[in-house]
């Protein structure tokens, strides 16, 4: 680890103003910690923000959910408002990492956790998301969890977190201050960035920009809605394949359809095509079949992920059936 200097803020302009000196924000430190550890990640000044007043869960005037960047994962899975109004929320950040880290990791930094990129994390390796212009090394190396969609040339790794996934589904925004005093929401679809040829630039964020909150805009009731994640093992481990499912069922028939998969796509990755299938429908078991088999449109498989087609056309279709009901 390479030396650093740490300072806590104690009011948010307080860490607006650090940050805008090149100030690093952490909280939980849960990621960049573990980066740092690794040479990954070299920041100079690191601003503790743990005490600004971030920390709140509300309904907004329209009826949506504002969740505060600095709440911790255990919290917010375990807030009513959260598990009655969106248990997909809740599911995917009960899915994620360990009890010991949900009670510490934020809200704000884990959509801010940068790839579990074996190749990414090793300072030896080709990485152009960790050192631009090196090449990548998971294109030709062992690819088996890496993405299938949303790559280039440049990048093929995977967004780890789960919690993101159910945040695209839903059409949530990013709330965000900046050091003047500005403010403005980015759409969730627009905060994660596609790798494209500059995989280091990995959100919408403007310098020292400073993650207030999660919004998610009030859905027409009643809601149906879950996650599903499959991985190698039971615990602690992240996504080969996953699915958020948002639906809106009213006198039979599928009004609205929201649906985003996890661990195949260099971001959390919306499916339209499943979407637009859905809506109009009446539930059944073929539809799912046939919605599912959507999934993968345009995946760009490699030499050792090639499963994940298959794996998440099935897992779309599995999570359909439990979240809308087997007829």
């Amino acid at each position: 680890m390479y030396p650093f200097s740490y300072t806590n803020a104690s009011d948010v302009q307080g860490a607006l103003a650090t940050g805008r000196r090149g100030g690093r924000y952490v909280a939980g430190g849960t990621t960049l910690v573990d980066l740092m550890r690794e040479t990954v990640e070299r920041p100079r000044t690191l601003v503790g923000i743990s005490d600004l007043p971030l920390r709140e869960i509300t309904v907004t005037e329209r009826g949506g959910l504002r969740i505060g960047a600095l709440v911790r994962m255990a919290e917010a899975a375990a807030h009513s408002k959260v598990r009655t109004t969106y248990p997909v929320i809740s599911q995917a950040l009960e899915l994620s990492a360990s009890p010991q880290l949900r009670n510490m990791a934020t809200i704000g930094g884990n959509i801010m956790q940068r790839t579990r990129c074996t190749y990414f994390r090793d300072v030896t390796a080709a990485c152009n998301k960790r050192d631009p212009g090196s090449g990548c090394a998971a294109r030709n190396g062992f690819n088996r969890t890496h993405a299938i969609l949303g790559t280039s040339d440049h990048c093929v790794a995977t967004h780890p977190s789960d919690a993101a996934v159910a945040f695209a589904a839903l059409e949530a925004t990013v709330n965000l201050l900046d050091p003047d005093g500005s403010e403005r929401g980015v759409r969730f679809a627009d905060f994660l960035l596609r790798p494209g040829s500059t995989p280091s630039r990995e959100q919408a964020l403007r310098p020292a920009e400073l993650i207030t909150s999660v919004e998610i805009p009030a859905h027409p009731r009643p809601l149906r809605s879950g996650y599903l994640k499959v991985r190698d093992r039971q615990s602690y481990e992240f996504a080969l394949t996953s699915a958020a499912v948002v639906l809106h069922v009213r006198g039979g028939v599928i009004r609205e359809a929201k649906v985003a998969a996890g661990g195949v796509g260099t971001v959390p990755w919306r499916l339209p095509a499943v979407e637009r299938r859905l809506v109009g429908e009446r539930p059944s078991n073929a539809l799912w079949t046939e919605a599912a088999g959507r999934a993968a449109g345009g995946a760009r498989p490699l030499e050792h992920n090639r499963f994940k087609v298959e794996l998440l056309k099935r897992t779309v279709e599995r999570q359909l059936r439990i979240v809308g009901g087997t007829r």
